[in-house]
């Protein structure tokens, strides 16, 4: 099964994200965008969700550092800030693609398919 890599520093967005992932994916979780970083490295996931404000280091920066290191990882902004100056920001920082929340569980699951599929 893949696996998703969950940055979210919020338990009850982490827990609504891993139900609709559930039997789909394994979830794995970062509180952070420093333990997004770290666990990308040792744990190597299939892709990730990346919340874009969180402490320590926001997603943006997490995104970056990511890419610096791999290219080739799908990434997948989460923000509840849908402004097109949110979706340029993470794109530039490296993400792929972009959700706001609230987060539709079909949405989520067809664009975590486009890109693992």
């Amino acid at each position: 099964m893949k696996r998703i890599l969950i940055a979210e520093d919020n338990d009850s967005n982490y827990l609504l994200m891993s139900y609709i992932l559930k039997g789909h994916y394994d979830c794995l979780h970062a509180h952070n965008g420093q333990e997004a970083v770290e666990m990308t490295e040792k744990d190597k996931p299939d892709l990730i969700l990346m919340d874009i404000k969180m402490p320590l280091m926001d997603g943006l920066e997490a995104s970056r550092q990511i890419r610096g290191k791999d290219a080739s990882i799908p990434i997948i902004a989460l923000s509840a800030n849908a402004f097109d100056s949110d979706r340029e920001a993470a794109l530039t920082a490296g993400c792929n693609d972009f959700l706001s929340k609230p987060i539709s569980s079909k949405a989520c699951l067809e664009m975590i398919a486009k890109y693992l599929e």
